[in-house]
């Protein structure tokens, strides 16, 4: 039992290890040899665990997976407005973006090694709902269509990601987080679809 539950610690290492390598150097740029140094595990432990880059990389895409999907799941219970829920989804999605490693590193493998799974088939299809629930209630104006907006979330849940690596690219401290970024364009966006002159984050 020892023996395993060391085991699982050292591939959890090696994931997290993985997912920090592959978010700064992308899959090309990272290597088994950078792995185990950056995560003080010899490279014969690691092909152990993981036969080939490859694996690993997979492993770490389904690590980020899961991140998202758990926060999907801690949001279902919310009491709040369909158009309230929708803002703090990608509001939840770009915290994960900006402090998940696992996350970074998931939307850059998939861009990278052309997956055929794409994380907004995790989350998309919540917001989809949640468009369709605001529309219908009247939360939305009439000419905000849901096939639109679905454009728009997609298009401010990226903005996200670019707006934190052009951060980290330029080595500048951001003052605002990711987050607060987001909330700043939803309160304007807001202002425009909302049917409500009340409608506030």
């Amino acid at each position: 039992m020892v023996k395993q539950e060391r085991a699982a610690r050292t591939r959890e290492g090696l994931v997290r290890a993985a997912a920090a390598q592959f978010d700064r150097d992308g899959y090309a740029g990272a290597s088994l040899a950078k792995i185990s140094r950056a995560a003080g595990i010899s490279l014969g432990a690691v092909t152990f665990h993981f036969r080939s880059k490859a694996e690993l990389a997979e492993a770490v895409e389904e690590e980020g997976r899961a991140e998202v999907t758990g926060a999907l799941r801690r949001m279902a219970d919310s009491s709040t407005t369909p158009l309230q829920q929708l803002a703090d989804l990608t509001l939840e999605l770009a915290r994960l973006i900006e402090q998940e490693d696992t996350v970074r590193a998931l939307l850059r493998l998939e861009r990278e090694r052309a997956a055929t799974d794409h994380w907004t088939e995790i989350w998309l299809p919540t917001a989809d709902e949640l468009l369709r629930r605001a529309y219908d209630s009247g939360d939305l104006r009439a000419s905000a269509h849901p096939e639109a907006m679905t454009t728009l979330v997609v298009h401010l849940v990226a903005g996200s990601e670019i707006a934190l690596r052009r951060h980290r690219t330029a080595g500048a401290p951001s003052h605002e987080s990711a987050v607060d970024l987001l909330a700043g364009v939803w309160q304007l966006v807001l202002t425009g679809i909302s049917a409500s002159e009340a409608a506030r984050l």
